[in-house]
């Protein structure tokens, strides 16, 4: 008996796998020096390692049952990487992580079957149009993966898990496997489902960036950011442009891990402090990772000739040639403007925010040598990679024409949002003493999405639970169950044996009528 196993090597592949193996490379440098304090630092390395092989193993494979092999191990790894602090809130996260990422392997567990009936083969390069159902499966699963709605609210809570991890798993690998496979299937998808897709990654794109504004949690807002960035991809992958959507994830997992790296030294440094509104001032006491975060935020937002121009400003042309109706152009110049919003808002908080007691407690960059070296490995790609990634995948150029109008819109979008996240500076204060403060809750809260995947359908069932428990298991099956027949028959034994022993009488011509009944019997 022989087991095979084959690899599919293509430009994407060895692309995508030199991306994925660089930042990583530099993670776990980071994190020699952020986990420095962890005594199970061997076996926190080993758990990023298997992360990484998870992702080889989803990049390479040219079959459904090896991805799901690669998409398995990323759900399994995340869910230990999640709950590593070994807290309630890193229990709650970690729970809805792993079932919200499960409802995906359902999904591909049901393409897998589909396939072996319809092809007789798992691999991908047999696949054709006719397929919709397999094809409905690969959708579900992707969105659960890159956190679409309605499967939003595990992205954010998954910042239980440290720093390191968050800038892995939120640039190169777990949130872009579901992309990376819409990417595989996008040429045999059909266009009612991909028309669906579209609306749904748009107002996940508007959804996050409008609750980047209102959230004061460092990671979570780059969480969202990434929300939002995932949305971007996916919107204009329904619209046609797979090799675009790769070319931004490409670019965005260079600068996300970077922000990501940044917003960890911040928090290293000033003793686990996550909230914006206590870390003002930092450019006074960390120059260079204050540095590093605004490239990182110019990339994100799109400013030209960072790494992020490039494929943002291809993204938003290739949407305006498109015939795709006011709406999809509305939400996506909107959502382009919130970008830069919460970039803005984000860097006047930790760069020129007020002075406070947790930012002059701040310790100097300077003794985190390893950290400012990784960081320092990716600043020049954030800078450079767009431009050269731009002639490799536009080989042939070619002439875009718009109305002066519209050319200019992302520039706008840009000026626009710019102010509008300086104005937010000023008002964000004052939400606790203001009737905006329930608006503030709801838009931050990601429109109640994290209530409503998890109060809202566990809720009737653990209602409906206590219920029987209290009626039925400790009520009424208590009493005519195994609990009421055992208290009978205690009852009546009871006073069979005072009745005997009170009268002896009457015990004896019992024994005796049952002794002659017997005799007659036998």
């Amino acid at each position: 008996m022989s087991f095979d196993v084959v690899l599919y090597i293509d430009w994407m592949t060895c692309i995508f796998m030199g991306f994925v193996l660089y930042i990583s490379s530099l993670i776990f440098n980071y994190s020699k020096e952020y986990m420095s304090g962890d005594v199970f630092l061997n076996r926190f390395i080993f758990l990023m390692v298997m992360f990484v092989f998870s992702m080889m193993m989803l990049i390479l494979s040219m079959n459904m049952v090896a991805i799901l092999v690669g998409w398995d191990g990323l759900g399994l790894v995340s869910y230990a990487l999640v709950i590593y602090y070994q807290s309630s809130k890193s229990f709650n996260a970690g729970m809805l992580t792993a079932l919200s990422n499960r409802i995906g392997d359902a999904a591909i567990l049901m393409g897998i079957a589909l396939m072996m009936g319809k092809v007789g083969s798992w691999n991908f390069l047999f696949y054709d149009y006719s397929m919709i159902m397999i094809y409905i499966f690969v959708v579900l699963a992707a969105i659960t993966k890159s956190a679409q709605i309605p499967f939003s609210s595990w992205l954010p809570a998954a910042m239980a898990a440290p720093t390191p991890v968050s800038s892995l798993v939120h640039s190169s690998t777990l949130v872009t496997a579901g992309v990376y496979l819409l990417i595989r299937f996008s040429e045999f998808i059909d266009s009612n489902i991909l028309n669906v897709l579209l609306y749904l990654s748009l107002f996940t794109m508007f959804m996050a960036g409008l609750s980047a504004n209102f959230e004061f949690d460092l990671k979570k807002i780059i969480a969202l950011s990434t929300l939002s960035q995932l949305g971007l991809m996916i919107s204009i992958l329904c619209l046609g442009g797979a090799n675009l959507a790769f070319f931004h994830l490409l670019t965005h997992a260079l600068f996300k891990a970077l922000l990501f790296m940044c917003a960890g030294a911040i928090i290293h440094n000033m003793g686990d402090v996550q909230d914006i509104r206590y870390m003002g001032g930092q450019i006074n006491f960390m120059p260079f990772t204050c540095m590093c975060m605004s490239v990182s935020n110019f990339a994100l937002c799109g400013i030209p000739f960072m790494a992020g121009f490039y494929s943002k400003d291809l993204i938003a042309e290739f949407l305006s040639m498109s015939v795709s109706g006011l709406l999809v152009y509305a939400v996506f110049y909107i959502s382009i403007g919130l970008t830069v919003s919460y970039s803005i808002r984000l860097s006047y908080f930790i760069f020129f925010g007020d002075y406070n007691v947790s930012s002059l407690s701040c310790l100097s960059e300077k003794n985190n040598m390893l950290m400012n070296y990784s960081m320092l490995g990716l600043i020049f790609f954030v800078v450079l990679m767009g431009s050269f990634f731009s002639w490799v995948f536009l080989l042939v150029p070619y002439f875009i024409y718009l109305p002066s109008g519209m050319k200019l819109m992302t520039l706008f979008m840009i000026f626009t949002g710019g102010i509008i996240g300086y104005e937010t500076n000023n008002i964000n204060y004052y939400y606790s003493n203001t009737n905006m403060y329930k608006l503030k809750m709801f838009i931050s809260g990601m429109w109640n999405l994290p209530i409503l995947s998890t109060l809202g359908i566990i809720g009737s069932f653990l209602f409906f639970g206590k219920k029987i428990y209290k009626d039925f298991d400790h009520g009424w099956l208590e009493f005519y169950g195994k609990g009421g027949l055992s208290n009978f028959l205690i009852w009546v034994a009871s006073n069979f044996q005072a009745y005997s022993i009170n009268h002896v009488k009457i015990y004896l011509l019992i024994f005796l009528f049952f002794l002659a009944l017997i005799l007659i019997i036998f």
